[in-house]
């Protein structure tokens, strides 16, 4: 087995790292253009539900939860900071959120999900890779409440890959999947192959790689084909991968002296 760089872990059956493939807000064009292909090449994906977003593609997104893609949860009305003035509202600000509230949406959307698509989500997405609530000195973390109720909580936007032996699978960093060509995202995976880390990477729709937030069709088959053509990387959801490390990694407590 291949350890990673960063010290003694070690990804199972010889493997030198592993990959996550996401997608946020369950857009229709993830389930009708992008499960499709991960289908083709049998790719397993992770989706991130706004449940109001599944209502006209519901049977798909059922079949997608039955072929072994994950339904994740990504809140019931996707709060973000008020600073998003061209679609957000007052009602759905962070800073006019607290933890008791962002906790009882959180809870809804896991019932929504298991009512609609017969799944309990087992991973959270933080929208718009926010963590907070409130403003100012009243500013509270809610990756507490994420780390409560999932087994991996998925951040994004982020500056590099996680790992296993590092990273807080509360808030899991993941790298940007829309409007990266094939030779972009391959040097992504092979970057991450040699730290031997777990890359995730996040889209939203699928389809024409040159339109904003879309993760090209063209280069997502490209890559499924890449990694099944790697033995030496782990491809799967991200509980899956996230619970292997929860099993295998045991954090030592803090130094006194760095408390």
């Amino acid at each position: 087995m291949k350890k990673s760089k960063s010290g003694s872990f070690r990804w199972p059956k010889g493997r030198r790292a592993a990959v996550s493939l996401c997608w946020d807000d369950a857009r229709p064009s993830s389930v009708e253009v992008g499960v499709p292909i991960l289908n083709h090449y049998g790719v397993k994906g992770t989706f991130y539900a706004l449940p109001r977003n599944m209502t006209r593609q519901l049977k798909k997104w059922r079949a997608a939860a039955a072929h072994g893609h994950e339904i994740g949860n990504h809140t019931i009305k996707h709060p973000c900071m008020g600073n998003f003035i061209s679609w957000q509202t007052p009602e759905t600000m962070l800073e006019n959120y607290t933890l008791g509230r962002m906790e009882r949406e959180i809870l809804e959307a896991n019932r929504v999900l298991s009512a609609t698509v017969g799944v309990k989500p087992t991973s959270f997405a933080y929208p718009c890779a926010q963590t907070y609530v409130g403003r100012g000195t009243r500013l509270k973390s809610y990756i507490p409440l994420v780390a409560r109720h999932f087994e991996v909580g998925r951040s994004g936007f982020s500056e590099t890959y996680a790992s296993p032996e590092r990273c807080d699978l509360a808030q899991v960093p993941s790298l940007d999947f829309d409007c990266k060509t094939f030779e972009q995202l391959r040097a992504m995976v092979d970057a991450a192959v040699a730290d031997g880390c777990w890359l995730i990477i996040t889209g939203h729709e699928v389809g024409d790689g040159r339109v904003r937030q879309t993760t090209s069709a063209k280069a997502l088959g490209k890559l499924c084909a890449y990694l099944n053509g790697r033995p030496d990387i782990w491809t799967d959801t991200v509980t899956a991968i996230g619970r292997h490390i929860a099993a295998s990694v045991r954090h030592p407590p803090i130094p006194a002296r760095l408390r």
